[in-house]
């Protein structure tokens, strides 16, 4: 995954952080925030990187959160979560604590803190939900009526950064109960989807996760009436703009990205 950015531009300070977990154990964290804190309430931002359940750290995402610093003035964590095979399904989703975003396995638990903020009224309340190339659907749990839209897991086995062979292997070592609606397949939430806060998708064309973020961004807005944001960007795998950075569509994801992140927070960059 993502090495360190090196030094944080002169306006940002940076700072390891450790919170603790209900069993006692502590997690590693970075976190991330104007050196001038505005004296007006700056957004939180807390960001859940990916890496299958098995890989990752939180330098993952660190140019997002600094990005987000330097755009909206936030207070951004990057969070870590503990990973297979030493913890399997579910420490990752009963680590997590207040979640905005996250990317891959770290939108899986975007999504799953989303519902969990609103079955436990959280407060304050999330701004909403940032889910980049999310892994959101287990393939064998395809709602009937979703099926002729559930294309791209067999379209793109063979993809390059994530072929399904890959994500398979990852989540054997994860051994999520795909059955559980709660912590994992928030898809098929029991409780279904209202009142959830607003979402902002990145997709990837060429990403065998695609079909299950579009089909529920549609579920969101159409049956659910949430506001939803997305960016669809064809002919690109599955985290291409870290694997790929040198790419003029890995700037446009980055622009995007801070356009989706004040559509949820409600303002312009700056």
């Amino acid at each position: 995954m993502q090495q360190a950015l090196g030094q944080p531009p002169p306006e940002i300070k940076q700072t390891e952080l450790q919170y603790p977990t209900r069993d006692g154990s502590y997690i590693r964290a970075k976190l991330y925030q104007p050196v001038d804190l505005r004296k007006e309430r700056s957004p939180l931002i807390v960001m859940y990187h990916g890496g299958g359940f098995c890989f990752g750290d939180v330098e993952d995402e660190e140019e997002s959160c600094r990005i987000f610093v330097q755009a909206f003035g936030a207070v951004c964590v990057s969070a870590t979560y503990r990973k297979a095979p030493e913890f399997r399904f579910p420490y990752a989703a009963n680590d997590s604590g207040f979640v905005v975003g996250g990317t891959s396995a770290g939108g899986n638990l975007a999504a799953v803190m989303a519902h969990l903020a609103r079955d436990e009224n959280l407060s304050p309340p999330l701004t909403g939900q940032y889910l980049a190339v999310p892994l959101l659907l287990p393939s064998r749990r395809v709602p009937e009526q979703y099926k002729e839209f559930y294309r791209s897991f067999e379209q793109n086995k063979d993809a390059p950064v994530l072929p399904t062979a890959l994500l398979n292997l990852v989540l054997r070592e994860y051994r999520p109960n795909d059955d559980d609606g709660i912590l994992y397949d928030t898809f098929n939430h029991p409780k279904g989807h209202m009142e959830l806060p607003p979402a902002f998708f990145q997709v990837a064309g060429l990403d065998p996760l695609r079909d299950e973020a579009i089909i529920y961004e549609g579920i969101l807005r159409e049956n659910c009436g949430i506001r939803t944001k997305m960016n669809i960007y064809a002919g690109l795998p599955h985290y291409w703009w870290a694997s790929f950075p040198f790419l003029g569509t890995a700037k446009t994801f980055r622009k995007d990205q801070v356009n989706g992140m004040g559509f949820l927070l409600g303002r312009n960059s700056g």
